[in-house]
């Protein structure tokens, strides 16, 4: 049963399993780290766990990348710069990599909010729907991308921002107001601007392959991620240096600053655990990127798996560290979740049929057909 090939139904579900398992994992983990040393648990303040579960995740995500050889991608075209061949790719995707070295921390930011995991999520993932729907309507504009966008899709949309709009509005007594918190706007403003950026790139990249050269997200993964930690690196420097260069009195450079200079109890194991937000960024680009799927599609599944993954991780807390137990709205968001992801399988058998019968076309005429050379960086 694993045994799938590139773009098909099978492997997208792979792909989906993967990112579940490991974003329940993050979800739950960022509860218990930062939960009150008083109940026995690590008690660290939410910026002392996002600098150890960052360290542990871009360690794996480098670990990978080079010792798989990955940053060796694929290019439509090699390009001499300062006495080195370069992928013509790379001026691109690097920008790409500094938003995901904003991405990367807003995200942990997120869960460390008075609000559940689940919600955070759901937040998070319906500004992304949003932003892959425009961005190809925008693609499509451009004549960068070839494909419609189904009528399964648009109608899938629309469910999965219904689930966003119950948690966003359906505020009770006592719940955090989350769009009167200047920090959680100023976080979820970060996180958009990013990801927008970040998607268009994604798909630009997807939809401009020459013909005959390989859709390679392994190097694409690679130079953002490298990319990633350089950005992430030199802020941290920054960030580290400016309590001793300025003297500045902010609780939150403080905290910083001391995560590295007093590293707290149980840090390696923060360290540790934060690989699995590693790991779920390889299967988030790579289900951003999915051969033969348009944005739409791809933001919607990626996102869709994380909010379920929102209500398993929600519950887990519960149950195992006294969390919250998800809301009468939570539950009304999953309905509203499982009817979009009904709706992307009937999207989702559509382009199957239509890309089998692409394939088709593409090797009978294959033989008339001019064929790029690709070029190994």
């Amino acid at each position: 049963m694993w045994k799938t090939t590139e773009g098909s139904t099978g492997r997208l579900i792979q792909l989906c399993l993967g990112y579940f398992i490991f974003y329940v994992i993050t979800g739950v983990s960022v509860k218990y780290f930062t939960g009150g040393s008083d109940l026995g648990y690590p008690g660290m303040k939410e910026i002392e766990y996002l600098v150890y579960s960052t360290i542990g995740g871009n360690l794996i995500c480098l670990a990978v990348v080079f010792a798989l050889r990955w940053y060796r991608m694929t290019s439509n075209k090699l390009i001499p710069i300062a006495g080195w061949k370069i992928p013509q790719e790379a001026l691109y995707i690097i920008p790409s990599g500094i938003c995901t070295a904003v991405v990367i921390p807003t995200t942990t930011l997120m869960y460390t909010l008075p609000i559940s995991v689940m919600v955070a999520m759901v937040i998070m993932r319906a500004s992304v729907i949003i932003i892959s729907r425009i961005v190809d309507a925008v693609q499509i504009h451009k004549g960068i991308l070839k494909k419609k966008v189904y009528r399964e899709e648009n109608i899938a949309v629309v469910f999965a921002l219904s689930a966003a709009a119950v948690n966003i509005l359906w505020v009770g007594k006592g719940d955090f107001e989350f769009v009167h918190s200047f920090a959680a706007m100023t976080i979820l403003g970060s996180y958009i601007i990013a990801y927008a950026i970040r998607i268009y790139i994604m798909n630009y990249y997807k939809n401009t392959r020459a013909k005959g050269v390989k859709l390679d997200n392994n190097g694409f993964f690679a130079i953002e991620q490298i990319t990633a930690t350089v950005a992430m690196v030199a802020v941290g420097y920054m960030l580290f240096h400016s309590v001793d260069w300025f003297g500045s009195m902010n609780t939150q450079l403080v905290l910083f600053h001391e995560s590295f200079a007093n590293p707290r109890p149980l840090w390696h194991w923060a360290t540790f655990v934060g690989m699995a937000y590693g790991l779920v960024a390889f299967f988030s680009v790579f289900i951003f990127m999915f051969k033969g799927r348009t944005a739409t599609f791809a933001g919607l599944v990626n996102r869709l798996t994380s909010l379920v993954a929102g209500t398993a991780a929600t519950i887990v807390s519960y149950y195992l560290f006294n969390g919250r137990f998800p809301k009468v709205q939570d539950w009304v968001s999953l309905v509203f979740i499982l009817i979009a992801v009904g709706f992307l399988s009937l999207a989702e058998k559509k382009r199957t049929t239509e890309l089998a019968m692409t394939n088709t076309h593409e090797s009978l005429m294959g033989t008339r057909d001019l064929v790029a050379v690709p070029e190994k960086s």
